[in-house]
């Protein structure tokens, strides 16, 4: 495990690091989550094993620290990420980046084009203001009072087992002001910086979770979008060799 200084305080965002190849591989979780559950069993795969590859916990999550002074925007994630990558000496990296965790890296790609060159991204938000769900839209509807008074223990009763495993280990707080960041968005909002970023760029959605919505024109822009058979929100575990292929370019 290794870590790094987000800001001003002395908070530290930390990751596992396995030794390879460069371009780094760097994987990021979505909204309470951890990066090694949900990618350790793919990076491990022998079509992607060799690559040098870190699994970051975003601030608020994992194994990383939770300043209770913190926005949790999504560019104040994405800060904390380059810092990382700053202290890991990772430049011109793949990120390989789930859910929230994919509007994240389309941030970072954004105001740090230094340090990627790739993005393959799942299901990632890249519009504000989504439909509310138990994902982060529910989330945003409590006030921050309310979700640490009681919304969070009946978030996690609904959410499923998968989830709440990790989402117990994500400061209340920080999952809250995350969610809420989520779904404020950005400007340009995280669909326009990933059609304009000269990078090579891929989105993978399940089938089960419907048409993506601006499909022909994230085309239209080189992005290469990915429909997975078998799978739903988390592609890389309803269908693991799909994922994979979609990582590794075929």
């Amino acid at each position: 495990m290794r870590e790094a200084q987000f800001d001003g305080q002395g908070s530290r965002v930390r990751w596992t690091e396995v030794d390879g190849a460069n371009p780094a591989r760097v994987y990021v979780h979505g909204l309470g989550a951890a990066s090694t559950v949900y990618h350790a069993h793919i990076a491990a795969r022998p079509e992607l094993a060799g690559r040098r590859s870190l699994f970051v916990d975003l601030p608020g999550h994992g194994l990383s620290d939770r300043p209770a002074d913190f926005a949790y925007a999504l560019e104040d994630h994405a800060d904390a990420l380059a810092a990382a990558l700053d202290e890991a000496q990772v430049v011109g990296a793949e990120i390989v980046a789930h859910s929230m965790g994919g509007s994240v890296a389309i941030v970072l790609a954004h105001r740090r084009p230094e340090l990627v060159t790739r993005l393959v991204l799942t299901e990632a938000n890249l519009d504000p203001h989504p439909p509310a769900t138990a994902g982060s839209s529910g989330i945003a509807t409590y006030t921050e009072e309310d979700f640490i008074a009681g919304g969070y223990a009946r978030v996690l009763e609904k959410v499923g087992p998968t989830w709440a495993a990790t989402m117990r280990l994500a400061d209340p707080l920080a999952l809250h002001r995350t969610a809420t960041g989520l779904v404020a968005g950005t400007r340009p909002t995280m669909r326009r910086m990933l059609m304009e970023l000269p990078v090579d760029r891929v989105y993978m959605q399940g089938d089960a979770s419907g048409e993506l919505a601006g499909h022909d024109e994230l085309t239209a822009a080189g992005v290469r979008v990915v429909t997975v058979p078998g799978a739903g929100h988390n592609v890389m575990f309803d269908n693991a060799d799909a994922f994979v292929a979609a990582i590794a370019g075929s």
